[in-house]
């Protein structure tokens, strides 16, 4: 893909539910789909949003932008928690392996921590360097006390090789964050993302 400008814009409204309406109508374009789905809170209730629609899966790769290098079935696995809600949609999804190439997305889906971090990239890691867009290990520095795990993560390239990034925050914290980094701020890892070259942003924030 071309490296062109990053174009940013703010979703109006920014909630949940315009998250599920931007997700859904991904879906409803034709031809197969691959997504890339943040961790956390808000993706569930995303998805429990999206089950009550008549919505085919059946066409979607779905991977994690980052896990935690924890067991499926361990309460902290993002993955144990995609599956738990959409193992019966049919969709097919992608497990992330350390060093596996990562083909190009449709759309990947970024959350952001209070430090601007997004997946699992950190402001202070010990990371593997690999060429290409591939999955890579991370380990932040130091390990929050809430998730004190490694963890597996897209790397740049990986999360950038699509067609468009959406940025899904929550609270005044992570708003004001964002507006500095817009203001010329490159001191956080969402820097990246909002700054320079890249595909666009469109960012979905609610209170």
């Amino acid at each position: 893909m071309t490296e062109k400008r990053v174009k940013v814009r703010w979703a109006d409204p920014g909630d949940a539910a315009a998250v599920a309406d931007r997700i859904a109508a991904e879906l409803a374009r034709p031809g197969a789909k691959r997504l890339a789905f943040t961790g956390g809170s808000t993706p569930l209730k995303v998805f429990a949003l999206l089950a009550g629609r008549d919505i085919d899966w059946s066409k979607a790769t779905i991977a994690l932008t980052d896990d935690r290098r924890v067991p499926e079935d361990h309460a902290a696995s993002n993955f144990g928690k995609l599956y738990a809600a959409l193992g019966d949609s049919g969709a097919t999804f992608e497990r992330l392996a350390e060093g596996a190439d990562v083909a190009p997305f449709d759309l990947v889906w970024l959350g952001m921590g209070e430090d601007g971090h997004v997946a699992s990239l950190f402001p202070h890691m010990q990371a593997e360097i690999r060429p290409g867009a591939t999955v890579i290990a991370t380990t932040p520095i130091p390990l929050p006390p809430e998730a004190p795990f490694d963890r597996l993560t897209l790397n740049h390239k990986a999360l950038k090789a699509t067609k468009e990034i959406i940025l899904v925050v929550t609270g005044q914290t992570k708003k004001a964050l964002i507006e500095r980094v817009l203001a010329g701020s490159d001191a956080y890892p969402v820097s990246d993302f909002l700054r320079g070259y890249g595909p666009p942003v469109t960012i979905y924030w609610s209170e």
